[in-house]
């Protein structure tokens, strides 16, 4: 939504003359704008501060946007920064529903790709701490050519910024590292069933750690997800511990960047926070990469992944792994960022119904029927845990507003 100021001339609201501004224009032109709260979702979102976008990895959740929205995200659009009475029609097919819906298909698709091509080269090249360093490595070139042509344009960054983004960076590469240490070691739809409780740990951190009350509905609505994760994990037949533990130490990691990142605001764009946060990522996983893997990958880990698929496809199948991984991030942040709170809640919990799906199909993974069905009652479990949480969030932003 866009502020105008009306000048001089006769201007027409609702087919009425208009010949002076009104006071509720002028003082919306004057950008006196209330302090927003941050948005966090817990599951990929972003955040919003003020009139700032934050990256994928500042997570949890938030009221509600109804005006402001970033000039500089890659999700802003005509449909939206124009006043134009074209884009306020009601109905489905209007150009900001159409764009919207563009977008969570976006997320999805490169979601799914960038799981199923990420399963792919664990199959042939079983060294996830190496893969976890390309995804990063990938992304950080990326930002650095941005940066270079100036789209966006570099933010400096001093001590005091680094010091607060730095535990964020350090939670963030461990969640994203044990996570593929998961990938590699079972099922893709496993990996995601485990990272489901993620909620879970949400919970527990808020209220324990951060002091803050949890409802009893929303602690009501995390038992189906913990029956669910259980009874997947018990049948399930590519179990075994490295990769539970791992998805498991993923799950604490992100609930960790969680807390850490609401300390961590700045007054940066999300791009560049997410470029920094990627750059310190790297250089903390560069180190247990070499001194756990790095002596078996120039022994016989390179050659045996040429011998298997040839060079230029191993080399083409590591840069778009990584590509993939940064562009779902930074279009999550786009998408999440249109949508009220219900609708990402939403939306957030069928993306892990898509992976998990298409990794079955793909892989041909065969499932027990207990796992199966512990898989559904923890999805339905996450769905009714994002859904209560959503409408408890908007009850607040209306008493607030009231």
């Amino acid at each position: 939504m866009e502020s105008r100021v009306l000048t001089g001339g006769a201007t027409t609201i609702r087919g009425l003359p208009l010949l002076r501004k009104p006071a509720a224009v002028m003082k919306f032109a004057g950008s006196n704008f209330p302090a927003a709260k941050p948005l966090i979702n817990g599951a990929g979102a972003n955040l919003i501060w003020g009139r700032q976008l934050r990256p994928a990895i500042l997570l949890e959740a938030s009221p509600k946007r109804e005006s402001i929205k970033p000039c500089f995200s890659a999700a802003s659009s005509p449909a939206e920064s124009s006043g134009s009475a074209g884009d306020t029609k009601v109905g489905f097919f209007n150009k900001a529903t159409l764009t919207t819906g563009f977008f969570f298909f976006m997320w999805y698709f490169l979601n799914v790709i960038f799981n199923i091509l990420n399963k792919k080269i664990y199959n042939y090249f079983p060294y996830p701490y190496f893969v976890s360093v390309i995804h990063l490595a990938v992304g950080v070139v990326y930002c650095l050519l941005s940066w270079a042509v100036g789209l966006p344009k570099r933010a400096p960054i001093d001590s005091t910024q680094l010091k607060l983004l730095t535990p964020v960076a350090f939670c963030h590469a461990l969640g994203h590292v044990t996570s593929n240490v998961s990938f590699a070691a079972v099922a893709v739809s496993f990996t995601h069933t485990i990272k489901a409780l993620e909620p879970f740990f949400n919970a527990a951190a808020s209220q324990f750690i951060l002091g803050q009350q949890i409802p009893l509905a929303l602690w009501l609505s995390l038992a189906p997800v913990v029956l669910g994760v259980s009874m997947a994990s018990l049948t399930e037949l590519s179990f075994n511990w490295l990769g539970f533990t791992s998805a498991m130490i993923s799950n604490i990691s992100f609930t960790y960047r969680s807390i850490y990142s609401k300390k961590a605001m700045t007054d940066m764009d999300s791009t560049n926070v997410y470029a920094y946060i990627s750059i310190i990522a790297l250089i903390v996983c560069i180190p247990p990469a070499v001194i756990i893997e790095g002596p078996k990958l120039l022994q016989y880990g390179f050659n045996d992944a040429i011998a298997k698929v040839g060079l230029t496809k191993f080399v083409t199948d590591l840069f778009w792994v990584g590509m993939f991984y940064h562009l779902y991030n930074q279009v999550a942040t786009n998408t999440l960022e249109r949508v009220a709170p219900l609708t990402h809640a939403v939306g957030n919990v069928l993306k892990r119904v898509f992976v998990i799906g298409f990794s079955i199909i793909i892989f041909g993974n065969r499932i027990s029927t207990q796992t199966g069905i512990g898989t559904c009652i923890a999805i339905a479990g996450v769905a009714i845990y994002s859904f209560i949480k959503a409408k408890m969030e908007e009850e607040k932003r209306q008493k607030k507003a009231a």
